[in-house]
């Protein structure tokens, strides 16, 4: 009997054996293939060639290589073959098509920082947006946790506890991916910068080449993915000495939290309002509250051992979410009903929602039952299934953040809710996507009432904007000339210079700020820097913005041009800016030939700019 026991477990471990060799071949198969295909999109996009020129086809299918394959490398094993590939078509279908009404959204709009970044490396190809890349990524990891665990558990709703256990094993999986890839880089160049003694760079260069660096480290990844699965029980000895640590924080959290809550009556609300952040301040208090009780909560099994100061501190905080996101909820609707809908006060609503599930649900969990916060559990399970439906809606256009702020921003110029004067038209052209466009043309060509004019006008000028680089300054109320102080004393600054329009310029945010923003202080010095007999300007900046004047000149269609900065070269150390400024007030300005002429080669005229050292200057 012992003999065919011993049979059937050497039988079963050589089994185990085997599908654990399968599922690594596997796993490290698909990450093989993921890297090459990255690689493949990246060299598409470099040459601008296809399908990076495809612009409804480049940016799906990187944002589904980038993330699905993941998926299959995480659920090999778990899930069966059928509901794998069933997972990978669910997850891919929704992934095309949130980019590709992304790209659709963003067809002929400005580039954002990211895409700009981007896009300095590769002419005409369009990407996802920064923020999907981001919530998609959080979006994907919530749900692929669910769908394990319900694979796992072999029903729709699984239990809490392998909800519990999925989630926080695939979030340390992750962390602890990057973290080897990273620590691979570092021992790669180091083992570089050890040849490159002996003058041998063959490490060097093969380190720098695309072909190897994007295979290299997605293969890394999937390795790691596939070490950090088959060793559940380090994984789960972290994770349980994380939260037993950062779980102590929450009384502290507490007594922080309610001292400001009890504080706030006696304060006096206003000064809260008055800073203008406390709706994203609140909603970061609460999501603190909110990881620490889930950290001190765990999978629900661990209530018995749970110390009594964090059983206490756990159920005050659940009554604390509530005011806490009531006053961020009132916050936001009075910056709402005094300036309007944008994107980022939408995004703030949608956690607003999320935070207010949290919150009661939390606080109806808190009350006294015969297991401590047993209630968490269906709310957590709750809550993350309305976080899908919320991301979802944003990245579509059942609640487009950028559709419905530019419908709202306009509704409210042409009900004179918002002075045209002060009207952001550079907020429509920067991120209102292709409806802010089209509601500036609209504005442009057919704006009616006392304001058309202006609002002709500023959308004109707005529908020029490429980038946030080029946006539009605050538009003075007044002339500059109140903004300058004129130097030497009696001296007056030039008609055409005070009225010309400075921010009908294109690109003005090199501009000094006294020429764009009121009440902004600047030193202006009349001169003739060139000795010509004609009239230049040096603007010098505000004592808080250093000391780097600046030369205007009236160049010959009239307009007033910046002809640079006056810098301070590598030589100049530790100068004093007050005795300098000083200087510059009391006496007159001294111009100087330039030491070596300018080269000209043919008809092109080529500057010696000198040498700068940022790290020079004079101390403020």
């Amino acid at each position: 009997m012992n003999l065919l026991q011993t049979d059937a477990s050497l039988t079963q471990d050589v089994t185990a054996l085997i599908n654990l060799k399968r599922i690594a071949s596997i796993r490290l198969l698909i990450g093989l293939i993921q890297g090459f295909v990255l690689y493949g999109l990246y060299q598409s996009a470099q040459a601008s060639a296809w399908p990076a020129t495809e612009l409804f086809l480049f940016s799906p299918l990187l944002l589904v290589v980038f993330i699905v394959p993941l998926l299959l490398i995480s659920a090999v094993g778990v899930m069966s073959s059928k509901r794998l590939v069933l997972w990978a078509l669910v997850a891919s279908f929704i992934l095309a098509a949130l980019a590709f009404y992304d790209v659709w959204r963003n067809v002929d709009a400005p580039n954002e920082w990211f895409n700009l970044f981007f896009s300095q490396h590769s002419e005409g190809v369009t990407y996802p947006s920064a923020l999907l890349w981001g919530l998609s990524c959080l979006g994907f990891f919530i749900a692929h946790a669910l769908v394990l665990a319900a694979s796992i558990d072999q029903r729709r709703i699984a239990s809490y506890p392998t909800y519990f256990d999925g989630a926080w094993k695939l979030l340390i999986q992750i962390k602890f991916s990057f973290l080897f890839v990273c620590i691979m880089w570092a021992v790669l160049w180091l083992g570089a910068g050890l040849f490159m003694l002996m003058k041998m760079d063959f490490l060097e260069n093969l380190l720098g080449k695309s072909w190897f660096a994007i295979p290299a480290s997605v293969f890394a990844f999937s390795c790691a993915l596939h070490l950090t699965d088959v060793r559940p029980a380090i994984v789960r000895g972290i994770r349980n000495l994380l939260l037993t640590l950062l779980s102590w924080l929450l009384p502290i959290a507490v007594l922080i939290v309610g001292g400001f809550l009890f504080s706030l009556p006696f304060k006096g609300f206003e000064t809260l309002w008055a800073t203008r952040h406390a709706t994203s301040l609140l909603l970061v208090a609460a999501a603190v509250l909110v990881t620490l009780i889930n950290m001190a909560f765990q999978n629900g099994d661990v209530s018995v051992q749970v110390a009594r100061v964090l059983r206490y501190s756990a159920r005050a905080a659940c009554f604390m979410l509530v005011p806490l996101v009531v006053l961020a909820v009132y916050a936001l609707a009075l910056r709402v009903s005094a300036y309007g809908w944008t994107t980022d006060r939408i995004i703030a609503a949608c956690c607003l929602l999320v935070a207010s599930l949290y919150a009661f649900g939390y606080a109806w969990a808190a009350k006294p039952s015969g297991t401590w916060l047993a209630a968490i559990a269906p709310v957590n399970v709750g809550v993350a299934i309305a976080i899908l439906l919320v991301l979802l809606a944003l990245f579509s256009p059942v609640l487009d953040p950028a559709r419905i702020s530019v419908s709202n921003q306009v509704s409210r110029l042409q009900n004179a809710q918002t002075d045209a004067a002060k009207f952001d038209f550079a907020y429509l052209q920067l991120h209102g996507k292709r409806f802010g466009k089209a509601a500036l043309e609209d504005l442009k060509a057919n704006a009616v009432g006392n304001d058309a004019v202006l609002i002709k006008e500023k959308a004109a000028s707005a529908l020029v904007m490429k980038n946030g680089f080029e946006r539009q300054p605050v538009q003075l109320e007044s002339d500059v000339a109140k903004n300058l102080i004129v130097w030497p004393k009696g001296a007056r600054l030039p008609e055409s210079f005070i009225q010309q329009k400075w921010g009908n310029q294109q690109k003005n945010f090199p501009l000094p700020r006294c020429l764009r923003i009121q009440a902004e202080k600047c030193d202006a010095f009349i001169v003739d820097a060139n000795g010509d007999g004609k009239l230049d300007v040096v603007i010098l900046p505000s004592a808080r913005h250093g000391l780097e004047p600046e030369l205007f000149s009236l160049d010959n269609s009239g307009t007033w041009t910046s002809l640079g900065l006056f810098g301070f070269p590598a030589t100049s150390k530790h100068l004093d800016c007050a005795q300098l400024r000083a200087q510059m007030q009391s006496q007159p300005l001294t111009f100087v030939e330039r030491q070596v002429k300018d080269l000209k080669i043919g008809e092109q005229l080529l500057l010696l700019e000198p040498r700068r050292d940022y790290s020079s200057g004079c101390k403020r």
